[in-house]
């Protein structure tokens, strides 16, 4: 039993050694070997391998596509020396671990560093040869792939990939979007302000031909009325004249009576003529007084 105990102190150090001799790498990783501090080996497919317990030690890498995103969005200058504030985001990553890790040291923080610098260097450089409508709308496309480009020329020499760059939002700072819309404002006045002129004076215009037509077509009117009245009165003096040469005692009476009647229409009427007058020439008797009495 005292001898039993070494034996498994012993098994449980070979288990120990054995264990640490191993190590995995998946799909999504490389691995660096490192003996003594220094890179011995290079691992970039997945598997089972085997190292010198001890005497070196591995160091696992992401080779997934990764993200940078800068919370803080970066200010520009555009070539009109209007200030723009760039919201962006940028998909990297690794394709030569060795050249990652002698570059940086593998540390994704210096990475995101380096990253940073060349993407930001890249957009002021593609923002500064364009005006605000440019970057904004014009040639937002045109200028995610310039600086894609361009920096994944730059970044290869660290062993990394530029997958994509891209412009989250473009803005103009505070205190140029207010004068901004203080002109879009003062313009669309402006604007309102010549169609209310032209809309008023096209008004008169069309009130001053209205009023125009109205005119004549009164004037027309009253023409066509004078001569249909002109007409019916010389044709009426046509029949009154035909009527009187037919019998004009008869006509004569019938005029006197019509004139009677509108006269004296009513109780209080009183009208003033001399009695000889021809007015009351039917109202005479034969011995020619009014009322046919003495």
């Amino acid at each position: 039993m005292k001898a039993l105990g070494p034996i498994l102190a012993a098994f449980a150090a070979v288990l120990v050694l054995a264990s640490s001799a191993l190590f995995t790498v998946d799909q999504r990783q490389n691995a660096i070997v490192f003996q003594l501090g220094e890179v011995k080996d290079v691992v970039t497919k997945p598997g089972l391998y085997l190292k010198w317990p001890l005497l070196q030690n591995v160091r696992h890498f992401d080779m997934r596509i990764l993200t940078f995103d800068d919370p803080e969005p970066l200010r520009f200058i555009t070539s009109e020396k209007k200030p723009v504030l760039v919201d962006s985001f940028v998909k990297w990553r690794i394709i030569d671990v060795k050249q990652y890790y002698v570059s940086v040291q593998g540390d994704e923080l210096r990475a995101a560093t380096r990253l940073k610098q060349t993407i930001s260097g890249g957009l002021q450089a593609e923002f500064g040869s364009r005006t605000v409508h440019d970057v904004v709308s014009g040639e937002r496309d045109k200028i995610m792939a310039d600086v894609r480009d361009k920096a994944d020329q730059d970044l290869r020499r660290i062993g990394v990939e530029i997958v994509d760059v891209r412009l989250k939002r473009v803005d103009l700072p505070q205190e140029v979007s207010e004068s901004v819309y203080r002109r879009m404002e003062a313009e669309r006045k402006r604007v309102a302000n010549e169609l209310r002129s032209t809309g008023s004076a096209e008004a008169e215009r069309i009130r001053a031909d209205a009023e125009r037509q109205r005119e004549v077509i009164l004037a027309e009117a009253y023409r066509d009325a004078q001569k249909i009245k002109g007409e019916g009165d010389a044709k009426g003096a046509g029949i009154y004249a035909q009527a009187f040469s037919q019998n004009a005692e008869f006509y004569s009476f019938y005029r006197s009576m019509e004139a009677y009647r509108s006269s004296f229409k009513g109780k209080s009427d009183l009208l003033l003529v001399e009695p000889n007058s021809d007015f009351f020439r039917y109202l005479k008797d034969a011995s020619g007084k009014v009322g046919g009495k003495k």
